[in-house]
């Protein structure tokens, strides 16, 4: 009868084993930052160990950072065809496929990071910028951006009338058609190339979220940087390929989705008070770090709003004007 006991006890230990492993999962993640850039640490990275450790490593992944999977432009494209099972997504690289998620891109509208991940969370969670998403094949788990982009320059920008002629380094369509509705000119330059292209005065300004410009030492060739505009913002968006997240446990995927909405709330608050820290620093180091008067604000706000009828208008139907009016309505100040 013991041994009878024993057996039935390890047949049901191996049936207990066999069980979890069948639903332990093991997720390639691709990203094209590093693993020392703040949406890394403070985000992606966050994430996967907040969702290893909830599930009790029934979900665990495989990071491939720094596009050591597939480029910027084509992670989403690896997750669809398979080679990935997720990645972090830059919206604005992949505007053809998920037109609709540009929206975040337009000026004029969140102030901090915090604001417009907010926004971009409620959207994502139902309506037409999760329909995109989840017609691409692929499911969103949590967003969140940047703080608004500020202009950077070797003179105090206010008003539109101090932006005529400027050449101004932009990223993207929609923030070139911004720097044209400020009388400027927009250029679009890589990253790494607009401190050389700044100093030699190739450019006399630069739209740029401030968390990244210590990663440029844009501050180094500048000595006035703005603090209150909103010259457009940058998206990111954590996929999981649907195919694969709909054969996850219901509770491995609300602990996925609920834990990411936490990193995302959280990264966006580390970077608005990272951007506190370096205005300090900046003011110290001489640079004339401003706040734009109600009256430019108001100047700047007329100029920039035909980007968005514009953006209405290349989207075509009617989601573009909702998505417009639910963003207006979510990030209003």
């Amino acid at each position: 009868m013991t041994i009878a006991k024993n057996l039935f006890a390890t047949l049901a230990s191996v049936a207990t084993l066999c069980a979890t492993t069948a639903h332990a999962e093991t997720l390639s993640l691709g990203d094209f930052q590093s693993t020392s850039h703040i949406v890394s640490v403070e985000g992606t990275s966050k994430w996967m160990a907040a969702v290893e450790e909830a599930t009790d490593g029934a979900i665990t992944f495989n990071h491939f950072p720094s596009q050591q999977a597939a480029k910027a432009k084509a992670q989403l494209d690896a997750v669809k065809s398979g080679i990935l099972d997720a990645a972090l997504l830059g919206a604005s690289y992949h505007a053809e496929t998920m037109p609709l998620n540009s929206v975040i891109g337009l000026p004029g509208y969140y102030g901090s990071a915090v604001t417009g991940t907010i926004a971009l969370q409620e959207m994502l969670a139902e309506g037409p910028l999760r329909d995109e998403v989840l017609a691409a094949g692929v499911t969103p788990i949590f967003g969140f951006t940047l703080p608004p982009y500020q202009v950077l320059a070797k003179k105090r920008l206010g008003a539109t009338s101090d932006w005529n002629a400027l050449d101004v380094r932009t990223s993207g369509a929609t923030q070139a058609m911004t720097a044209r509705d400020l009388g400027a000119v927009g250029i679009s330059i890589p990253g790494p190339e607009v401190y050389t292209a700044v100093e030699r005065g190739r450019l006399d300004a630069v739209l740029f979220p401030l968390a990244s410009v210590p990663g440029y030492k844009l501050n180094e060739v500048v000595s006035h940087i703005s603090t209150n505009g909103s010259f457009g913002g940058y998206s990111f968006i954590m996929v999981v390929r649907s195919e694969v997240f709909d054969t996850l446990d219901a509770d491995v995927q609300k602990t996925m989705v609920t834990l990411g909405s936490e990193v995302a709330t959280h990264v966006a608050q580390v970077q608005d008070d990272i951007v506190l820290s370096l205005i300090d620093e900046w003011k110290a180091e001489g640079i004339d770090t401003y706040s734009f008067t109600e009256a430019e604000l108001d100047d700047l706000r007329t100029s920039m709003s035909p980007v968005s009828t514009d953006w209405v208008t290349r989207m075509g139907g009617e989601n573009a004007q909702e998505v417009l009016e639910i963003y207006s309505t979510l990030t209003a100040q």
